[in-house]
């Protein structure tokens, strides 16, 4: 049994792959027989400790949020409380998720300087051009110069993530995301014969490839004519897709659902 620890900006009531798959991992480590907590910040009122499915224990730490979900680097003013939280927990791991995450980065500096076990979870590819790649790739081989092991999502996200870090590729395991089928299948009753429909979740950022949505939704209208598009998620992309329906009059044909909870995915 080990007693570990995982630390992200992002998890619920934030929806999002990174906060499933936080949840999820966590469900089977706990089934499993392992002990797990959640160290996140604060999401509006919901702050201090939660207690989740089979006693999954989550601080919300009172931190400042500045951009989409993620707070402000400290280097040292998340210490004192991060020290606390581990030496209570008896915690011996330290996974950190998702390299836009100031807490995860922070937490695996701390977590080696108490001489505990670290790993790291790269879920996004980032380029190295554009001024916030090249300060999160600084930051990222800063982190990870002296981390146990690192896991990534694909192999196209290994390379990415040696090449951004300057890691050793013995060091950095693939382990694709699992799918879990049944939240996803449609109802058949709902299907509509003379219609056929894309669903599109996503959380609406450059990274997910919604300047690519944006290009290919009108081709595809124009040339399919019984082609219609439901689109869930939320994010500063949104802008862009709902100012491409506008112009190319497809009100009648993409529809926007907004921020969809995990839950109500399949229907």
């Amino acid at each position: 049994m080990s007693f570990g620890s995982m630390v992200s900006d992002f998890f619920y009531p934030n929806a999002g792959g990174v906060e499933s798959h936080l949840y999820h991992i966590s469900q089977r480590l706990i089934q499993r027989g392992h002990k797990v907590i959640i160290i996140t910040h604060a999401y509006g009122g919901r702050s201090g400790i939660r207690c989740l499915t089979n006693g999954l224990k989550v601080y919300h730490v009172p931190m400042q949020v500045v951009f989409q979900n993620a707070t402000p680097p400290t280097l040292y003013g998340f210490f004192p409380v991060f020290r606390a939280i581990v030496l209570r927990e008896r915690i011996s791991i330290v996974h950190g998720h998702q390299a836009f995450s100031s807490m995860c980065h922070e937490a695996i500096i701390h977590a080696r300087t108490m001489g505990l076990k670290t790993c790291f979870t790269d879920h996004s590819l980032f380029g190295f051009s554009d001024p916030s790649s090249i300060v999160m790739n600084k930051f990222l081989k800063f982190t990870l110069s002296d981390i146990d092991h690192v896991i990534c999502v694909s192999h196209t996200s290994k390379e990415n993530t040696v090449l951004r870090a300057a890691l050793t590729p013995q060091n950095v395991s693939v382990i694709p995301n699992a799918v879990i089928a049944s939240s996803f299948k449609p109802d058949p009753s709902m299907q509509d014969p003379n219609v056929t429909t894309i669903v599109v979740i996503s959380r609406q950022t450059y990274r997910k490839g919604m300047d690519l949505l944006v290009a290919v939704i009108p081709r595809i209208c124009r040339k399919y004519s019984k082609v219609r598009f439901v689109i869930g998620g939320d994010g500063p992309k949104r802008i862009d897709l709902e100012q491409m329906r506008e112009k190319h009059l497809l009100h009648d044909r993409v529809e926007f659902l907004g921020s969809i909870k995990a839950h109500q995915v399949r229907n």
